[in-house]
C-alpha cells in the first residue's frame, strides 16, 4: 500500500513542546556549518543533508510513539530530524552518527536532550528501541535496513533513495520485486509515503527519495531457518529470468521431486512456467517449510 501524505504536513514551533535548540536548515546554513566543522560531504558515504524541516516533521509524525518510549535515530547529520523528533516530545532519544565531527556537533547542540553515539550503525550494538528513524545514506541503505529488520525493531521509519524504497515495498509481478522485497516481508510489512525531491537536500543528490515505514511481524518468523531461507532466495533469484522449472531443482534436497515439493508448498499448477518474480513472499515461506532448513 502507498500513501502520499502523513499525519502532519506542517512544522511545529519549538515552543510547542519546550525549547529545542536551533539547527541549520537552509542550504546556506548547512554549507556554512559544514565548513566551520571542517566537513566535506562524502560521496563514498552518500552524505546529503536534509534542508526541508517539513520533511523532517513528516518523518517524526510517522514514529507514532508518545513520550517515554526509547527511539533511535540513525545518521543524525546536522540535527534537522533530531530537532523535529524533540519538538514532538519523542524520546528518550539516541542518535547514531558515524562522522565524529558531526557527532560532537550534535552532542554540543542538543546536550542532555539526546544521547549521541559516534559509531557506524552497520556494526555498533543497537540500543534497545521501540522505533528507529533515519535519513539513510544511499551507499549503505539496503544492508542497514536488513540489519534493522533482522533485529526485529518494532517500527522503522526511513527516508532512502526512491528506487530502494520501492524495491523494498514491491509486490510480485513487478520489475522491482526481488530478494530485498521478500526479506522485508519476512520480517514485517512496508508502507510507502511521500516522495522527496532532490531539492530537499544539500548537496543535491541526482535522484529522488521516499519515506517508508516497516512494521515488524509479531511472533515467530514463517521459515525454519533464516540463513537457509536467504541461501534459497539467492539461488532462485540469481537467474531471475529463467523459469522456475529450471531453478527449483537447484534448491530441492536430493531425493525430493520438485513437482511434489511445489505441490506441498501450495504453488500454482503452472509454477514451472513462471519466473521467481511471479510468486508472492508467502510462496517462498511455504517452500522453505517444505524443504526444511537446508536447501541443496
Amino acid at each position: 500500500m502507498s500513501r502520499t501524505s502523513t499525519a502532519s504536513s506542517s512544522r511545529r514551533s519549538a515552543t510547542d513542546d519546550g525549547a529545542v535548540p536551533p539547527v541549520p536548515e537552509t542550504p546556506a546554513e548547512v554549507r556554512a556549518t559544514l565548513e566551520s566543522l571542517g566537513v566535506r560531504p562524502s560521496k563514498e558515504w552518500g552524505q546529503s543533508f536534509l534542508t526541508d524541516p517539513f520533511v523532517a516533521d513528516a518523518e517524526a509524525a510517522l514514529v507514532e510513539l508518545p513520550p517515554g518510549h526509547p527511539v533511535t535515530e540513525v545518521g543524525g547529520g546536522l540535527g534537522v530530524l533530531t530537532a523535529a523528533l524533540l519538538r514532538r516530545g519523542i524520546g528518550p532519544l539516541t542518535v547514531i552518527e558515524r562522522d565524529r565531527r558531526l557527532a560532537r556537533f550534535l552532542a554540543t547542540t542538543f546536550g542532555s536532550h539526546v544521547r549521541v553515539l559516534a559509531a557506524d550503525a552497520l556494526s555498533v550494538p543497537l540500543p534497545p528501541a521501540e522505533a528507529v528513524v533515519g535519513n539513510l545514506p544511499y551507499s549503505v541503505a539496503s544492508p542497514l535496513l536488513v540489519r534493522l529488520f533482522e533485529s526485529r525493531v518494532p517500527r522503522v521509519v526511513f527516508l532512502v533513495q526512491k528506487e530502494v524504497a520501492e524495491r523494498i515495498a514491491a509486490g510480485p509481478g513487478s520489475k522491482a520485486y526481488g530478494r530485498l522485497s521478500i526479506l522485508a516481508a519476512l520480517y514485517g510489512s512496508v508502507e510507502l509515503f511521500r516522495t522527496v525531491g532532490p531539492e530537499a537536500f544539500t548537496p543535491r543528490p541526482e535522484v529522488a527519495s521516499r519515506i517508508a515505514v516497516h512494521v515488524a511481524r509479531p511472533g515467530p518468523l514463517p521459515v525454519p531457518s533464516v540463513p537457509g531461507f536467504e541461501a534459497m532466495l539467492r539461488q532462485l533469484f540469481s537467474s531471475r529470468r529463467k523459469q522456475l522449472s529450471n531453478l527449483l531443482p537447484r534448491v530441492v534436497p536430493d531425493g525430493r521431486d520438485p513437482d511434489e515439493v511445489a505441490e506441498s508448498s501450495g504453488w500454482p499448477s503452472d509454477w514451472a512456467r513462471q519466473r521467481p518474480e511471479d510468486l508472492p513472499p508467502e510462496a517462498y515461506f511455504a517452500l522453505a517449510q517444505a524443504i526444511g532448513s537446508r536447501p541443496r
